[in-house]
């Protein structure tokens, strides 16, 4: 597998990964004020997520030709 194959197929995990975490932050803000206590940690796991994604997009257009 080349390079700019394995960014993308990291990219698309990422983006499952990410959109997951995103859905699970919305749950958690639906059943407010059922935990509450949850918020920093799935916040922040959404957030990490997130900022590999970025990462991961700008290896993968850094790799690509132009």
């Amino acid at each position: 597998m080349s390079e700019i194959e394995s960014l993308k197929a990291e990219v698309r995990v990422l983006s499952s990964k990410a959109t997951q975490a995103k859905m699970d932050l919305h749950d958690l803000s639906e059943e407010l004020p059922i935990g509450w206590e949850r918020i920093p940690e799935v916040a922040a796991q959404c957030h990490q997520l997130y900022a590999d994604l970025a990462a991961a997009r700008l290896r993968l257009a850094a790799a690509t030709p132009a």
